[in-house]
């Protein structure tokens, strides 16, 4: 070959490279499946706003507010084909979404309420440290946000399902939507898939002895066997194997955060004993936000438990140095374990 063709191909070639890690998320690889699940339709848009997650986590850790508004509020890594970019406030803030958190909080974009309230420093977060809110914009966004996604994503498979829509550009595009929401992009390059719902799931494993071998979360195991599940159902339009495999997703979603709560509780009694104010104030705003998670799909089972945990969390709280809050949160969250058929051993014993 020529060397000044050559020189003038790697030159281009170079210049491509550079320009591919300016472009916000364009180098990441995208290809036909995360973490085992095999997508049936083009989710990289929904794919990307791991991408936003990642980049919030890094600037609310820092306490840059106006940064973490501006990506929360604009977005940055999800842009769709007419320029547009897929916000995490957009979903936040939306009405009527396919989840329960809406009509148990009573208002819409109960999550957006949540998040802008830590990310400003007003409501429950007014004169609170910056370190508290904090825990409740990285918390609220990854596990909140994204669960919520996810779950609304499910649901709306299963009803365009109910209406005879089956298909890749349908109710299987839903179904992918929810697991790009709970997982995020794999690809070795970036730490996307570290900033869901799944990367949560695994941590708290680690913390309660059930993980695998591998480091995997018996629920992330579970969930990624729901899924896949879900799929073949909808290809096969079998409407119980497809409620059924959404149903074991939501099971798996009380479990991990469920764990979150406890381990959060048990911290909080640890912190009291050693008079440490400020990582009880941090590790209450962190329990606070992950029993939020799951709060809408428990509370029902036992009102009052679940009034004795919100108050437990409550910000306002400074604590009872006398009380086991790990003994108590495990026995108010027992008759919701009860309902979904969660057992001890998939609880775990925190290490």
């Amino acid at each position: 070959m020529d060397r000044r063709l050559l020189s003038l191909m790697m030159t281009i070639l170079m210049i491509a490279s550079a320009l591919a890690g300016c472009t916000g998320g364009e180098d990441v690889d995208l290809d036909a499946e995360d973490g085992g699940y095999e997508y049936a339709s083009n989710v990289d848009n929904h794919r990307m706003l791991m991408g936003d997650v990642c980049d919030i986590k890094d600037l609310s850790g820092a306490y840059d507010w106006d940064g973490v508004e501006d990506i929360y509020e604009n977005g940055k890594h999800a842009e769709k084909s007419d320029g547009s970019y897929r916000t995490l406030q957009g979903f936040a803030d939306a009405s009527g979404k396919n989840h329960a958190y809406d009509t148990f909080y009573g208002a819409d974009g109960s999550w957006h309420d949540f998040v802008d309230a830590a990310i400003s420093g007003t409501g429950a977060f007014a004169g609170e440290s910056d370190t508290v809110r904090d825990q409740a914009v990285e918390k609220g966004i990854q596990n909140g946000v994204m669960t919520a996604y996810a779950i609304h994503e499910l649901n709306a498979a299963i009803i365009k399902a109910e209406a005879g829509n089956w298909g890749p550009n349908d109710a299987q595009h839903a179904w992918d939507e929810g697991w790009a929401f709970y997982h995020g992009p794999d690809d070795d390059g970036h730490d996307y898939d570290g900033c869901g719902p799944y990367a949560t799931a695994d941590k708290r494993a680690g913390n309660f002895g059930t993980a695998n071998a591998d480091g995997t979360a018996a629920t992330n195991v579970a969930t990624l066997a729901a899924m896949n599940a879900g799929l073949v159902a909808m290809q096969n339009e079998d409407m119980q194997g497809l409620v059924d495999a959404r149903d074991e997703v939501l099971k798996n979603i009380i479990i991990v955060y469920s764990q979150a709560s406890v381990r959060y509780a048990s911290k909080m009694t640890d912190d009291l004993a050693d008079g440490d104010t400020d990582d009880y104030d941090k590790h209450q705003a962190e329990g606070h936000a992950f029993y939020r998670v799951i709060e809408a799909y428990v509370a029902e089972y036992n009102t009052s438990n679940s009034e004795m945990i919100v108050a437990m969390f409550d910000l306002t709280n400074d604590g009872d140095a006398s009380a086991d809050y790990e003994a108590d949160i495990r026995a108010w969250l027992q008759p919701a374990w009860d309902h979904y058929g969660i057992t001890a051993e998939d609880i775990g014993t925190l290490q």
